[in-house]
Protein backbone atom coordinates (compact mmCIF):
# COMPACT_ATOMS: atom_id res chain seq x y z
CA UNK A 1 0.00 0.00 0.00
CA UNK A 2 -0.15 7.22 1.55
CA UNK A 3 2.55 10.33 2.26
CA UNK A 4 3.96 7.40 3.39
CA UNK A 5 3.56 2.52 -0.38
CA UNK A 6 5.14 2.47 2.05
CA UNK A 7 2.08 -0.16 2.83
CA UNK A 8 5.08 2.04 3.29
CA UNK A 9 3.34 3.59 7.02
CA UNK A 10 0.97 4.30 9.13
CA UNK A 11 -2.59 4.16 7.87
CA UNK A 12 -3.33 7.61 7.71
CA UNK A 13 -0.66 8.60 6.20
CA UNK A 14 -0.34 6.25 3.35
CA UNK A 15 -3.65 6.77 2.44
CA UNK A 16 -2.72 10.29 1.45
CA UNK A 17 -0.42 8.87 -0.98
CA UNK A 18 -3.17 7.33 -2.76
CA UNK A 19 -4.66 10.62 -4.12
CA UNK A 20 -2.34 11.19 -6.52
CA UNK A 21 -3.05 10.22 -10.47
CA UNK A 22 -2.44 6.40 -11.69
CA UNK A 23 -1.27 5.61 -8.02
CA UNK A 24 -1.87 3.87 -5.65
CA UNK A 25 -0.91 3.33 -1.79
CA UNK A 26 -0.38 -0.23 -0.11
CA UNK A 27 -1.06 -0.96 3.32
CA UNK A 28 -0.13 -3.55 5.78
CA UNK A 29 -0.78 -5.34 8.71
CA UNK A 30 1.34 -4.34 11.85
CA UNK A 31 4.15 -6.57 13.31
CA UNK A 32 6.76 -6.01 16.03
CA UNK A 33 10.02 -7.19 16.42
CA UNK A 34 12.78 -6.40 18.72
CA UNK A 35 15.43 -3.88 17.85
CA UNK A 36 18.77 -6.41 17.13
CA UNK A 37 22.16 -5.26 16.31
CA UNK A 38 23.73 -8.66 14.84
CA UNK A 39 26.98 -9.57 12.16
CA UNK A 40 27.78 -12.29 10.16
CA UNK A 41 26.89 -15.90 10.97
CA UNK A 42 23.91 -17.62 11.77
CA UNK A 43 21.05 -14.76 10.80
CA UNK A 44 18.87 -15.07 13.56
CA UNK A 45 22.09 -14.81 15.97
CA UNK A 46 22.51 -11.84 18.01
CA UNK A 47 25.98 -11.02 16.92
CA UNK A 48 29.25 -12.44 15.25
CA UNK A 49 32.26 -12.20 15.67
CA UNK A 50 33.56 -13.21 12.02
CA UNK A 51 36.93 -10.90 11.07
CA UNK A 52 35.46 -9.83 7.62
CA UNK A 53 32.78 -7.87 10.48
CA UNK A 54 35.05 -7.39 12.58
CA UNK A 55 37.06 -5.19 10.25
CA UNK A 56 34.11 -3.33 8.79
CA UNK A 57 33.40 -2.40 12.41
CA UNK A 58 36.74 -1.17 12.89
CA UNK A 59 37.76 0.80 9.49
CA UNK A 60 35.58 4.23 10.43
CA UNK A 61 34.18 4.20 6.71
CA UNK A 62 31.10 4.44 5.46
CA UNK A 63 30.35 0.72 5.55
CA UNK A 64 31.28 0.17 9.19
CA UNK A 65 27.68 -0.09 10.23
CA UNK A 66 24.77 -0.63 7.83
CA UNK A 67 21.22 0.29 9.69
CA UNK A 68 18.28 -0.99 8.15
CA UNK A 69 14.63 0.32 8.89
CA UNK A 70 11.28 -0.85 7.91
CA UNK A 71 8.03 0.71 7.96
CA UNK A 72 5.25 -0.63 10.27
CA UNK A 73 3.72 -3.47 8.61
CA UNK A 74 4.82 -6.82 8.71
CA UNK A 75 5.60 -7.45 4.79
CA UNK A 76 7.81 -4.10 5.58
CA UNK A 77 9.44 -5.65 8.60
CA UNK A 78 9.78 -9.09 6.31
CA UNK A 79 11.92 -7.48 3.37
CA UNK A 80 13.99 -5.49 5.97
CA UNK A 81 15.27 -8.34 7.78
CA UNK A 82 15.65 -9.98 4.19
CA UNK A 83 18.20 -7.26 3.59
CA UNK A 84 19.74 -7.18 7.26
CA UNK A 85 20.51 -10.76 6.91
CA UNK A 86 21.88 -10.86 3.45
CA UNK A 87 24.40 -8.17 4.65
CA UNK A 88 24.98 -10.06 7.71
CA UNK A 89 25.93 -12.86 5.49
CA UNK A 90 28.07 -10.81 3.40
CA UNK A 91 30.62 -10.18 6.35
CA UNK A 92 28.93 -6.72 7.24
CA UNK A 93 27.37 -5.23 10.60
CA UNK A 94 23.91 -4.41 10.98
CA UNK A 95 22.05 -2.68 13.01
CA UNK A 96 17.80 -2.99 13.03
CA UNK A 97 15.63 -0.19 13.49
CA UNK A 98 12.55 -1.74 12.48
CA UNK A 99 8.53 -0.70 12.41
CA UNK A 100 9.71 3.20 11.91
CA UNK A 101 6.38 4.42 11.08
CA UNK A 102 5.27 6.29 8.22
CA UNK A 103 6.84 7.16 4.81
CA UNK A 104 7.78 10.43 5.65
CA UNK A 105 9.24 9.42 9.25
CA UNK A 106 11.59 6.81 7.38
CA UNK A 107 12.28 9.18 4.56
CA UNK A 108 13.98 11.76 7.23
CA UNK A 109 15.65 8.90 8.95
CA UNK A 110 17.31 8.11 5.45
CA UNK A 111 18.19 11.78 4.71
CA UNK A 112 19.57 12.57 8.55
CA UNK A 113 21.57 9.57 8.21
CA UNK A 114 19.98 7.16 11.70
CA UNK A 115 19.13 4.54 9.08
CA UNK A 116 20.69 4.04 6.00
CA UNK A 117 18.54 1.06 4.08
CA UNK A 118 14.86 0.46 3.71
CA UNK A 119 12.36 -1.82 1.83
CA UNK A 120 10.19 0.36 -0.34
CA UNK A 121 7.78 0.27 -3.17
CA UNK A 122 8.43 1.98 -7.02
CA UNK A 123 5.30 3.71 -8.01
CA UNK A 124 4.13 5.17 -4.52
CA UNK A 125 7.78 6.35 -3.85
CA UNK A 126 7.88 7.64 -7.24
CA UNK A 127 4.43 9.14 -6.31
CA UNK A 128 5.91 10.74 -2.82
CA UNK A 129 8.57 13.02 -5.08
CA UNK A 130 6.91 13.44 -8.02
CA UNK A 131 3.56 14.03 -7.41
CA UNK A 132 2.30 14.80 -11.16
CA UNK A 133 4.03 11.26 -12.20
CA UNK A 134 2.12 9.53 -14.63
CA UNK A 135 4.59 6.54 -15.46
CA UNK A 136 2.41 3.05 -14.88
CA UNK A 137 4.54 -0.13 -15.86
CA UNK A 138 7.39 -1.41 -13.78
CA UNK A 139 9.70 -0.24 -16.36
CA UNK A 140 8.51 3.13 -16.71
CA UNK A 141 8.59 3.88 -12.97
CA UNK A 142 11.66 2.73 -12.16
CA UNK A 143 13.47 4.99 -15.16
CA UNK A 144 11.06 7.85 -13.70
CA UNK A 145 12.35 7.41 -9.93
CA UNK A 146 15.96 7.60 -11.21
CA UNK A 147 15.62 11.33 -11.88
CA UNK A 148 12.96 11.76 -9.10
CA UNK A 149 14.71 11.27 -6.03
CA UNK A 150 16.46 13.87 -4.22
CA UNK A 151 20.10 14.44 -3.74
CA UNK A 152 21.74 11.63 -1.13
CA UNK A 153 19.13 9.16 -1.98
CA UNK A 154 19.40 6.04 -4.36
CA UNK A 155 17.24 3.43 -5.46
CA UNK A 156 18.56 -0.52 -5.96
CA UNK A 157 17.81 -2.83 -8.52
CA UNK A 158 14.01 -3.52 -8.19
CA UNK A 159 12.58 -7.16 -7.87
CA UNK A 160 9.90 -8.74 -9.54
CA UNK A 161 7.91 -8.81 -6.47
CA UNK A 162 4.89 -6.52 -6.54
CA UNK A 163 2.40 -5.33 -3.86
CA UNK A 164 -0.26 -3.47 -5.12
CA UNK A 165 -3.88 -2.71 -5.69
CA UNK A 166 -5.62 -6.11 -7.30
CA UNK A 167 -9.39 -6.06 -8.33
CA UNK A 168 -10.27 -9.96 -7.71
CA UNK A 169 -13.59 -11.86 -8.06
CA UNK A 170 -14.73 -15.07 -6.49
CA UNK A 171 -13.99 -18.17 -8.87
CA UNK A 172 -18.02 -19.27 -9.56
CA UNK A 173 -18.37 -15.37 -10.91
CA UNK A 174 -15.26 -15.37 -13.12
CA UNK A 175 -17.10 -18.67 -14.61
CA UNK A 176 -20.68 -17.52 -14.86
CA UNK A 177 -19.81 -14.23 -16.06
CA UNK A 178 -16.63 -15.14 -17.92
CA UNK A 179 -14.79 -12.41 -16.04
CA UNK A 180 -11.27 -12.78 -15.97
CA UNK A 181 -10.20 -9.33 -16.55
CA UNK A 182 -10.78 -5.91 -16.11
CA UNK A 183 -11.56 -5.59 -19.74
CA UNK A 184 -14.23 -7.98 -19.54
CA UNK A 185 -16.34 -5.76 -16.66
CA UNK A 186 -17.56 -3.81 -19.54
CA UNK A 187 -19.66 -6.19 -20.53
CA UNK A 188 -20.91 -6.87 -17.51
CA UNK A 189 -25.26 -7.11 -17.73
CA UNK A 190 -25.72 -5.00 -14.45
CA UNK A 191 -24.80 -3.79 -12.02
CA UNK A 192 -20.99 -4.53 -10.53
CA UNK A 193 -20.97 -4.39 -7.02
CA UNK A 194 -17.59 -2.80 -6.14
CA UNK A 195 -15.73 -2.51 -2.50
CA UNK A 196 -12.70 -1.37 -1.50
CA UNK A 197 -10.98 1.69 0.64
CA UNK A 198 -12.97 5.00 0.08
CA UNK A 199 -10.44 6.22 -2.05
CA UNK A 200 -11.31 4.37 -4.87
CA UNK A 201 -14.41 6.49 -5.47
CA UNK A 202 -11.81 9.50 -5.61
CA UNK A 203 -10.88 10.44 -9.33
CA UNK A 204 -7.36 10.83 -8.40
CA UNK A 205 -6.84 7.57 -6.95
CA UNK A 206 -5.11 5.60 -10.11
CA UNK A 207 -6.70 2.33 -8.98
CA UNK A 208 -9.73 3.96 -8.86
CA UNK A 209 -13.61 3.72 -10.10
CA UNK A 210 -12.57 6.54 -12.83
CA UNK A 211 -9.83 4.56 -14.31
CA UNK A 212 -12.14 1.42 -14.76
CA UNK A 213 -14.18 3.91 -16.78
CA UNK A 214 -11.65 6.27 -18.87
CA UNK A 215 -9.29 3.50 -19.21
CA UNK A 216 -11.78 -0.13 -19.67
CA UNK A 217 -14.79 1.79 -20.28
CA UNK A 218 -17.00 0.61 -17.33
CA UNK A 219 -20.17 3.43 -17.41
CA UNK A 220 -20.36 4.78 -14.20
CA UNK A 221 -23.85 4.17 -13.92
CA UNK A 222 -22.89 0.27 -13.90
CA UNK A 223 -21.06 0.27 -10.29
CA UNK A 224 -22.18 0.01 -7.11
CA UNK A 225 -19.34 1.23 -4.68
CA UNK A 226 -19.14 0.04 -1.47
CA UNK A 227 -16.99 1.97 1.01
CA UNK A 228 -14.58 -0.85 2.92
CA UNK A 229 -11.96 0.77 5.40
CA UNK A 230 -9.79 -2.12 5.86
CA UNK A 231 -7.44 -1.84 3.25
CA UNK A 232 -7.88 -5.33 1.77
CA UNK A 233 -8.89 -6.96 4.98
CA UNK A 234 -10.94 -9.36 6.66
CA UNK A 235 -14.11 -6.70 5.77
CA UNK A 236 -13.34 -6.44 2.20
CA UNK A 237 -13.04 -10.27 2.09
CA UNK A 238 -16.04 -11.25 4.13
CA UNK A 239 -17.87 -8.72 1.48
CA UNK A 240 -16.56 -10.84 -1.52
CA UNK A 241 -16.88 -14.29 -0.16
CA UNK A 242 -20.83 -13.26 1.45
CA UNK A 243 -21.73 -11.94 -1.96
CA UNK A 244 -22.53 -8.61 -0.29
CA UNK A 245 -20.11 -7.09 -3.81
CA UNK A 246 -18.89 -8.83 -6.92
CA UNK A 247 -15.73 -6.78 -7.29
CA UNK A 248 -13.10 -6.31 -4.47
CA UNK A 249 -9.89 -4.34 -4.57
CA UNK A 250 -7.40 -6.21 -2.48
CA UNK A 251 -4.07 -5.61 -2.16
CA UNK A 252 -2.20 -8.39 -4.58
CA UNK A 253 0.08 -9.89 -1.29
CA UNK A 254 -3.08 -10.52 0.66
CA UNK A 255 -2.71 -14.41 1.49
CA UNK A 256 -6.20 -14.22 1.79
CA UNK A 257 -6.41 -14.02 -2.26
CA UNK A 258 -4.78 -17.54 -2.42
CA UNK A 259 -6.71 -19.23 0.74
CA UNK A 260 -10.16 -18.37 -1.06
CA UNK A 261 -9.20 -19.11 -4.40
CA UNK A 262 -10.17 -15.76 -5.94
CA UNK A 263 -9.38 -14.83 -9.68
CA UNK A 264 -7.40 -11.50 -9.44
CA UNK A 265 -8.76 -9.86 -12.74
CA UNK A 266 -5.71 -9.05 -15.39
CA UNK A 267 -4.91 -5.34 -16.08
CA UNK A 268 -3.72 -5.65 -19.47
CA UNK A 269 -3.71 -2.08 -20.52
CA UNK A 270 -1.66 -0.95 -16.94
CA UNK A 271 -4.19 0.53 -15.02
CA UNK A 272 -2.77 0.27 -11.90
CA UNK A 273 0.96 1.41 -11.22
CA UNK A 274 3.53 -0.73 -10.91
CA UNK A 275 4.47 -1.12 -7.32
CA UNK A 276 7.92 -3.44 -7.17
CA UNK A 277 10.22 -4.13 -4.01
CA UNK A 278 12.82 -1.82 -3.91
CA UNK A 279 15.92 -0.70 -1.77
CA UNK A 280 16.24 3.13 -0.75
CA UNK A 281 19.43 3.83 0.57
CA UNK A 282 21.26 6.35 1.37
CA UNK A 283 23.23 7.27 -1.16
CA UNK A 284 26.33 7.39 0.91
CA UNK A 285 26.29 4.30 2.37
CA UNK A 286 26.26 2.26 -0.61
CA UNK A 287 29.22 0.30 -1.63
CA UNK A 288 29.76 -2.95 -4.43
CA UNK A 289 29.53 -5.30 -0.87
CA UNK A 290 25.92 -3.88 0.14
CA UNK A 291 25.32 -4.04 -3.74
CA UNK A 292 25.71 -7.87 -3.75
CA UNK A 293 24.36 -8.45 -1.05
CA UNK A 294 20.33 -6.77 -2.08
CA UNK A 295 20.75 -7.33 -5.28
CA UNK A 296 21.03 -10.89 -4.66
CA UNK A 297 18.14 -10.92 -2.64
CA UNK A 298 16.22 -8.98 -5.38
CA UNK A 299 16.82 -11.15 -8.19
CA UNK A 300 14.78 -13.82 -6.05
CA UNK A 301 12.34 -12.35 -4.87
CA UNK A 302 8.79 -12.74 -6.36
CA UNK A 303 5.28 -11.66 -5.48
CA UNK A 304 4.65 -15.44 -4.62
CA UNK A 305 7.26 -15.19 -2.21
CA UNK A 306 6.08 -12.49 -0.96
CA UNK A 307 2.37 -13.97 -0.41
CA UNK A 308 3.73 -17.11 0.93
CA UNK A 309 5.83 -15.39 3.92
CA UNK A 310 2.97 -12.94 4.55
CA UNK A 311 0.96 -16.34 5.29
CA UNK A 312 3.56 -17.66 7.56
CA UNK A 313 3.41 -14.69 9.78
CA UNK A 314 -0.11 -15.06 10.07
CA UNK A 315 -2.45 -18.45 11.12
CA UNK A 316 -1.49 -21.15 13.22
CA UNK A 317 2.40 -20.51 12.28
CA UNK A 318 2.35 -17.24 13.83
CA UNK A 319 6.10 -16.56 13.01
CA UNK A 320 8.00 -13.52 13.66
CA UNK A 321 9.30 -11.96 10.76
CA UNK A 322 12.87 -12.36 11.32
CA UNK A 323 12.23 -16.46 11.05
CA UNK A 324 10.44 -15.99 8.18
CA UNK A 325 12.94 -14.14 6.60
CA UNK A 326 15.86 -16.43 7.78
CA UNK A 327 13.44 -19.46 6.45
CA UNK A 328 13.48 -18.00 2.93
CA UNK A 329 17.00 -17.10 2.92
CA UNK A 330 18.43 -20.56 3.52
CA UNK A 331 15.80 -22.12 1.17
CA UNK A 332 17.44 -19.50 -1.96
CA UNK A 333 20.67 -20.15 -0.62
CA UNK A 334 21.74 -16.47 0.25
CA UNK A 335 22.68 -17.62 3.67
Amino acid sequence: MASSPSRPGSLPARLSDAVTPRRRAVLGMLAAAPLLAACGGDPLSAASSSPAAQADASSGGAGDVIRVGSANFAESEILGELYAQALEAEGLQVERKMQIGAREVYIAALQDGSVDVVPEYTGNLLGYFDKEATASSSEEVAAALEGALPQGLTALTPAAAENKDSYNVTAGFSKEHGITSLEDLAGYEGTLRIGGLPELAGRDYGAGLSGLTEIYGVPQEKMAFTPISDAGGPLTVRALTDGDVDVANIFSTTPAIQENGFVTLEDPKGMITAQNVVPLMSTAKVSDRVRTALDAVQKELTTDDLLAMNAATMGEEKKQPRQVAADWLRQKGLV
